[in-house]
């Protein structure tokens, strides 16, 4: 509606770590998705999702929040430890938890090192997908150079997760602030 570019990105030009391993992840079709083709985690202890896009690609002077959006389908592990995310290379960290029910407890270096927010939890979607934000850019008015680099990382507590389907990362411009 703002005329400011959004982008989504798919799984597959995402760099899923393992995600070419039939025992760890399957690719699978679903109707709802926007992708032909996208991932179901079936059981990893080291999760890790990074995405990039040219910083060129997006609108100048805009203010952008980027997303992981996913569905849990008998999902395991993700309640005990929160997950990573960061946007740009000196861009905002933050964890959150990727299921809805929270059963674990932050530890004292991540209450240190990232950006704690009240809601650590993912938010419902119109489209029946969740979604939890990896942090917020601003873009300015010069030539724009480099890559929006992002990630979602859980490779600290070491234990077994599952359950995970991913549409992929999106972009999405903000309205301005009135």
């Amino acid at each position: 509606m703002s005329g400011k570019k959004c982008y989504m990105l798919s799984p597959r030009v995402l760099h899923i770590v393992w995600s070419d391993t039939p025992s760890y992840w399957d690719w699978i079709s679903l109707p709802e998705s926007r992708f032909k083709e996208i991932p179901e985690l079936l059981s990893v202890c080291w999760f890790e999702i990074r995405g990039k896009i040219s910083m060129s690609m997006l609108s100048p002077l805009t203010q952008y929040k980027a997303y992981l959006v996913y569905k849990l389908h008998e999902a395991y592990g993700f309640e005990f430890y929160p997950v990573q995310l960061s946007v740009g290379c000196e861009g905002s960290k933050r964890v959150a938890y990727l299921a809805p029910e929270r059963g674990g407890r932050l530890e004292a270096w991540q209450i240190e090192e990232y950006q704690i927010d009240e809601d650590l939890l993912p938010r419902a979607r119109a489209d029946g997908w969740l979604e939890a934000e990896l942090g917020e850019l601003f873009t300015d008015d010069g030539d724009v150079d480099g890559d929006l680099e992002m990630s979602v990382l859980e490779v600290e507590g070491g234990h077994w997760k599952g359950g995970l389907i991913i549409q992929g990362i999106e972009i999405r411009a903000m309205p301005p602030n009135l």
